[in-house]
């Protein structure tokens, strides 16, 4: 095979009677279950038979974008048999669990679904979708672009009473004017009574909209209540924010990773981001509530109960990652509902799952206060959890330089490594580079947490790759004279920069622009600035003189040559045109391309809640290039585990195309096989027809890996 592919494989099904295994029997919601815990009481597929599995069925979508990375990150769902997948152009697509063939198919962006504009949008890649019934409609909600849609889930039509015609604009109901701003959604949402409730991904830069978290009536659409994680003149966390305009012009504090629900107690709890713009706040001074926060609001109304900020004043783009697990702990002798939040930094927070108070002490011990950037002010202290413990490693010297390079390159990597600033868990960016570890990637990413309620363990894929931030003094703005060319070069370093690099070359998962000329003319390029493509969001708040500047410096044209550029066209917003920005988003490497740090590069661990130990700790993956070293490396990896009560954890995730089983109390590989391309998202586990499956989406696309379409 040699497509990425949804890979099912087959064995029976063991029913069991009892409350758990009725309660995570299925698997119609992403991640098993709105506590997010990725646990199956399933058992027919178990530790003495695992090695025995079976290929069941391959589902191709036939839309891999190999020039663009695309990916598929969806972690399947399965109501009554029937199987929801996204696919690499966002496609939603209705499968026979068994068997693998398609039912229908709905493709938003097909002419007859988006009329005119609303036919564009940003390719973001997607991790799931939501299911309702009231027994007589069936719905799937799921967004693609900027639109949050309401399908019929037996036909795949759109749901006329919903919004408009079936469609909602994410843009809409956000309190201020967003509509030149990029606001999607990565995560699915989640259902409480005749609520549909989501958060959104929005840019990372001083263009950002704000995250605000939306309800919506699952029958109409009408927005039934929104939570403000930037707080407004007379709510709670206002005092935060030493600018009490900010809240009119910061975004972020988005709730991109989904979320956990309480039912019982009607409790939503709400994982949020960095404010932006993500590594300079001198434009959003103080504590920056509620960014980076573990929120629980009241699922009926939106209102505030409680939060816990794991980071204060972000400027390390530590966004909280995934949804917290909804677990229950022994506290001295005492049976507790907690939750467990996993961190990027290595940490997990457990709160008390009414109050939010720690049910052990978090320390807020002083941090670095040292800084170059001028405007920026650092909070004093950053929480740490005395318990449990950390899950990887969280310090980088030059003792852990990788010492599997060959000399000259390992002499390469320390005379870069002293001319960084590092040494902290918190160091913050600096003009001449900072090495960021854990790395903006994690620690835990957005493959999030399982728990196994036999053993208290939290189950967690980690990354260890140091990644390197280095600031850079931005353009004052336009000035008389310009030329296009130069204007197009600011532009470029205000806009751009960041991410395609000082050089325009790029960096892991952000393309080269270097020579892009053979790629886009100038009207394909100002359509590609108005509605963004894959991680990079719509600039639809560049005039149109820019983006012409901007596709003469990208595109190295000569359109304008000699001509000046209209001094008019430029303007200079305090928020938006921040002092300094980023050169990158590059990886702390080798020349190979191999991680600075010595592996582990990727580990599975098991945290036992009980005892505030980690019970196991494996490497998880191969790296490609070392397949034959002796030396077990493991490799980044993204989507996350799932444990069943038979004794195993399975996994993808790693760019060695694997996925494998360990045994949940040890950690020993008891089994794993290949996939056709990398699968960077979430197994799931399900049965239908008396057998029980697993399903892995392997898309690839990450990691420089080949993408797949299926």
């Amino acid at each position: 095979m040699n497509r990425s592919s949804i890979i099912s494989v087959l064995l029976g099904v063991f029913l069991c009677g009892c409350h758990q295994a009725e309660t995570y029997r299925h698997w119609s919601v992403t991640g098993g279950g709105k506590d997010n815990i990725r646990y199956t009481t399933l058992t027919q597929i178990d530790t003495s038979n695992i090695a025995q599995l079976e290929v069941a069925w391959i589902y191709h979508t036939g839309d891999a974008d190999t020039i663009n990375h695309s990916q598929i990150q969806c972690n399947p769902i399965v109501v009554k048999g029937v199987m929801y997948v996204t696919s690499p152009q966002l496609k939603l697509i209705a499968l026979d669990a068994g068997t693998g063939e398609e039912k229908w198919r709905f493709d938003p962006q097909a002419e007859q679904q988006m009329p005119d504009a609303r036919a564009r949008f940003a390719m973001n890649n997607n991790r799931g979708v939501t299911w309702w019934s009231d027994n007589k409609v069936k719905i799937i909600f799921y967004t693609a672009g900027s639109n949050l849609y309401a399908l019929d889930a037996i036909t795949g039509k759109l749901a006329q009473e919903f919004g408009d015609h079936g469609i909602v604009d994410l843009h809409e109901g956000l309190g201020r004017d967003v509509h030149d701003l990029y606001v999607a959604s990565t995560s699915p949402g989640i259902i409480y009574q005749d609520l549909f409730i989501i958060g959104s991904r929005v840019s990372e830069g001083s263009d950002a909209a704000p995250g605000h978290i939306r309800a919506y009536d699952v029958r109409t659409g009408k927005q039934r209540w929104i939570f403000h994680t930037i707080p407004q003149p007379d709510e709670f966390g206002f005092e935060t924010w030493e600018d009490t305009t900010a809240y009119r012009h910061v975004g972020g504090a988005n709730s991109w990773s989904g979320f956990s629900l309480d039912e019982k107690r009607g409790i939503l709890f709400a994982p949020t981001g960095s404010a932006s713009y993500d590594f300079y706040g001198g434009m959003r001074k103080g504590d920056n509530l509620f960014a980076n926060c573990i929120l629980a609001l009241d699922a009926a109304t939106g209102k505030y109960r409680w939060h816990y900020q794991t980071i204060h004043h972000d400027v390390w783009d530590r966004d909280l990652p995934t949804a917290p697990s909804l677990v229950t702990v022994s506290v001295n002798g005492k049976q507790v509902d907690a939750v467990a939040q996993a961190t990027k930094h290595g940490f997990v927070f457990l709160l008390d799952r009414e109050t939010g108070k720690p049910l052990y002490p978090i320390e807020e011990q002083p941090a670095p206060q040292h800084t170059e950037l001028q405007g920026e002010k650092l909070s004093l202290t950053q929480p740490f959890p005395t318990f449990p413990k950390p899950f990887m490693r969280q310090t980088f010297d030059e003792t852990d330089l990788n010492d599997l390079l060959p000399d000259t390159s390992f002499q390469d990597i320390r005379e870069r490594y002293h001319g960084y600033d590092k040494g902290h868990l918190f160091t913050p960016p600096s003009l001449r580079g900072t090495i960021f570890f854990p790395g903006l990637d994690g620690g835990a990413e957005w493959g999030g947490t399982a728990f196994d309620p036999e053993s208290g363990n939290l189950i967690v894929n980690a990354n260890e790759i140091p990644w390197v931030m280095t600031m850079i003094q931005t353009p004052a703005g336009a000035a008389p004279g310009e030329s296009y060319l130069q204007a197009g070069e600011r532009v470029y370093r205000m806009k751009c920069m960041a991410c395609h690099g000082p050089d325009r070359k790029g960096a892991e998962k952000y393309p080269s622009l270097a020579g892009s000329g053979l790629k886009y003319n100038a009207e394909s390029f100002a359509e590609l600035m108005q509605s963004g493509r894959g991680m990079m969001p719509a600039f639809t708040d560049l005039k149109p003189e820019e983006v012409n500047a901007l596709a003469d410096y990208v595109l190295e044209g000569a359109r304008f040559a000699g001509k000046k550029f209209p001094w008019s066209a430029g303007g200079k917003d305090a928020y938006r045109d921040l002092p300094y920005s980023n050169t990158g988003y590059p990886k702390f490497q080798s020349r190979e391309g191999l991680p600075a740090i010595r592996p582990p590069w990727g580990t599975l661990n098991a945290i036992n809640l009980n005892t505030g130990e980690v019970a196991w700790k494996v490497t998880l993956g191969q790296h490609p290039a070392l397949k034959h070293a002796t030396t077990p490396t493991g490799t980044e990896n993204y989507g996350g585990p799932v444990v069943t009560k038979s004794g195993l954890v399975i996994i993808a995730a790693t760019m060695d195309q694997k996925i494998r089983a360990f045994s949940k109390k040890t950690g020993a590989l008891l089994w794993e096989a290949d996939l056709p391309a990398p699968g960077f998202a979430t197994p799931a586990v399900y049965e239908t027809g008396g057998r029980e499956y697993v399903v892995i989406a392997c898309g690839g696309g990450k990691l420089g890996t080949r993408s797949g379409d299926a």
